[in-house]
């Protein structure tokens, strides 16, 4: 079950239509889904879906949850996900990761099991751990945190056969000043994406413009279609 748009409604509707499916066999679920008190973790999956399907062989999931926190006194953090996902049992590799965003007051909980399957993968942070995704094509990054040239290495590794890459940061990069003040650009590693063809830059501080339009910070090979505010460059 795939849903394109984020929904509001994980307890009224994804969770007793899901009841209802009593004698399925294998389910792959993939949304994204913005919650009222607390991220979907694995103990609401047990609880709400795995607990209701007694014939479940094989579940592959891909769930994005946001929350808005204003007077919170305990964020769960990405430890505390992670410990409720070793409730779903050795048959299961999942990962995690949890972020908090204090000028929006919101936060967002990525968890999926592993394998990744999908070509995309959708709202990466400076928190992202990397690893290898040989199926993405399509990769969106979004933050209030600097990302830093060696952010960008570490995505160019974890998808090398990245097409389309979506930028989404207003916060300028840290290093910036001090590379261009000790003319250090030369003793950075250039970023490689031999198959990136798409760059969409959707409000974004002109350090990332030049991060991918500099040919001393990164290598692009093809001729890339690019989203770009005038204004920038």
């Amino acid at each position: 079950m795939t849903s394109a748009c984020e929904t509001c409604f994980y307890d009224e509707l994804i969770v007793p239509l899901l009841q209802r499916m009593v004698n399925l066999e294998k389910l792959i679920l993939n949304f994204a889904a913005n919650c009222q008190k607390t991220f979907i973790d694995g103990n609401n999956l047990k609880k709400n879906i795995i607990s209701h399907m007694s014939r479940l062989n094989i579940f592959t999931f891909n769930i994005r949850s946001k929350i808005s926190f204003y007077n919170q006194m305990h964020l769960l953090s990405n430890e505390d996900i992670k410990n409720t996902l070793t409730n779903l049992g050795d048959d299961y590799k999942i990962n995690c990761c949890v972020d908090y965003f204090p000028k929006e007051k919101s936060g967002q909980c990525h968890i999926y099991s592993y394998p990744y399957s999908l070509i995309y993968y959708d709202n990466i942070t400076d928190n992202f751990s990397g690893g290898l995704f040989k199926y993405v094509r399509r990769v969106s990054l979004f933050g209030d945190r600097p990302f830093e040239h060696e952010f960008f290495i570490r995505i160019a590794q974890t998808f090398p056969f990245l097409k389309q890459l979506t930028v989404n940061n207003l916060t300028p990069q840290n290093r910036k000043q001090y590379e261009n003040s000790n003319n250090n650009n030369q003793d950075l590693p250039i970023i490689k994406s031999p198959h990136l063809t798409g760059l969409d830059f959707i409000d974004v501080h002109d350090d990332y413009v030049e991060q991918f339009l500099v040919n001393a910070k990164t290598c692009l090979s093809n001729y890339i279609h690019t989203i770009i505010d005038y204004n920038s460059l």
